[in-house]
């Protein structure tokens, strides 16, 4: 007697997946690029804003340099406990939701922080800020994979992370032409105006149906499916082809955080982990500290010193295009690993000329940026893709606390050794960890250009 094979049907997840699979771009998925783009933008925006208005907050404040240091890393470590604590809740309350909490927060303590009326109102209204700032970028950057299919993902995912490129571009142009004039309150002023994208974020996106299919509320994800299938249907005119249901691997049921240290997640987490840290130390430890460089140490005018710094951040914002054109075709592997190396090339440069003028810093620095902001960018296209949906929010997020920490690592570090005679260990420091961070990296980093999130992330 002959034994009727089972039949296995597709799971929620995987039909979901060869639905968005199969999708063409239209202008839909570029609107909702540029909905949580606009988050993005200001989340750049209100992050490197406290270093173009430091010229002018160091004389209001009085502050000296450890002082500085504390208020460029305040807002980082607001930043490494949001970061995790988002992701966190993101995995239970979904991806779209936990991001407009974000962008309320960033929003309404920015409005505060330009209300600050001392040095330390100024840290508490940052540190608050920065639980916000930390938690939007990760969990946005996990939305916008899911909804994008794999072909071109690199592409259209870099092009989104680029509006984090604008933003810094953004406040270091607005800076040049308001701070001298109208005072250092109006930049985060401004940065608060995305409070009013909350709204239209909940009306015109749906929840990301990948992680609504992956915690099992189907009904939500068929919603949620449909309405971006209609979407796209309205814009082409033509039905959509028939998707290609791919199984996808069972995997041994883990508590998410625990799941990051097992099996191919392990070495991936901490290879990630590296590479967060050593190129946002040097991002971050050159970009907020540059503008108050120029003013402190070469005696330049607030007005030179922030142009100089708008050159630096124009050159990032350059080479960030540059890799987002091509990250498909040249692969995440050879674009991280390079640009470290070529950043740390830059930043060694400059210490063996001994930074003796504020051109020799300018240019070199700009170069050594303009690198490694290219992997700064490219991690969240990266992060995402090596995680499985089930907790992709909460890999990203944590990736992106050694980002944090870093940021509060270099700031501080320069601000404690800074004198015009140390200038070139900065730029020491900061040639060898990019150095470190893009041979290993090289090593023990894997491709993953062109593949479905479900067949790089079982």
């Amino acid at each position: 007697m002959e034994v009727a094979k089972e039949t296995k049907f597709p799971t929620k997840l995987e039909e979901i997946s060869a639905r968005i699979e199969r999708l063409p771009l239209t202008k839909w998925q570029v609107k909702a690029r540029m909905i949580v783009g606009a988050a993005t933008f200001f989340d750049a925006f209100d992050a490197l804003a406290i270093a173009y208005t430091l010229p002018v907050l160091i004389k209001e404040f009085s502050l000296n340099p450890g002082q500085i240091g504390l208020v460029i890393s305040i807002g980082f470590l607001g930043q490494l406990i949001g970061a995790v604590i988002c992701g966190i809740f993101a995995e239970r309350v979904g991806r779209l939701r936990m991001a407009m909490w974000t962008v309320l927060i960033y929003s309404i303590m920015s409005f505060l922080v330009a209300a600050s009326w001392s040095f330390g109102s100024l840290l508490l209204f940052r540190f608050i800020q920065g639980i916000g700032l930390g938690g939007e970028v990760p969990i946005a950057a996990s939305y916008i994979n899911e909804i994008t299919k794999a072909r071109k993902r690199g592409k259209f995912v870099l092009l989104y992370e680029l509006i984090f490129s604008f933003g810094l571009l953004a406040v270091a142009i607005l800076s040049y032409f308001i701070v001298p004039v109208m005072g250092w309150k109006w930049i985060f002023i401004i940065g608060g105006l995305p409070a009013l994208l909350v709204l239209y974020m909940r009306r015109l996106l749906p929840e990301s149906p990948r992680w609504l299919a992956e915690v099992g509320r189907e009904k939500e994800a068929e919603a949620a499916m449909t309405f971006i299938e209609n979407q796209i249907r309205m814009r082409t005119g033509t039905e959509l082809p028939v998707p290609n249901i791919v199984p996808i691997k069972e995997h041994q049921r883990a508590t998410r955080l625990k799941e990051l240290f097992q099996g191919i997640y392990r070495k991936r987490t901490l290879v990630v982990w590296s590479i967060w840290f050593t190129s946002y130390l040097a991002f971050y430890g050159v970009s907020t500290w540059v503008p108050s460089i120029f003013k402190t140490v070469f005696n330049l005018s607030v007005e030179q010193s922030l142009l100089y710094g708008l050159i630096l951040i124009l050159a990032g914002v350059v080479s960030a295009f540059i890799c987002a054109l091509t990250i498909d075709r040249v692969g995440r592997k050879l674009w991280l690993s390079g640009s470290m190396v070529f950043g740390a090339a830059c930043f060694l440069v400059l210490w063996l000329l001994g930074a003796t003028s504020a051109g020799q810093v300018l240019l070199w620095a700009s170069l050594g940026y303009a690198w490694v902001q290219i992997v700064a960018m490219a991690l969240y296209l990266y992060t995402p893709e090596i995680y499985p949906t089930r907790m992709r929010a909460l890999g990203t997020s944590i990736a992106t606390a050694w980002l944090r920490l870093a940021s509060i690592v270099g700031p501080t570090f320069v601000g404690y050794i800074l004198t015009d005679s140390s200038i070139p260990y900065v730029f020491l420091g900061f040639g060898l960890v990019a150095l470190v961070g893009g041979i290993l990296f090289g090593l023990f980093g894997i491709e993953t250009k062109e593949q479905r999130l479900e067949e790089i992330s079982p």
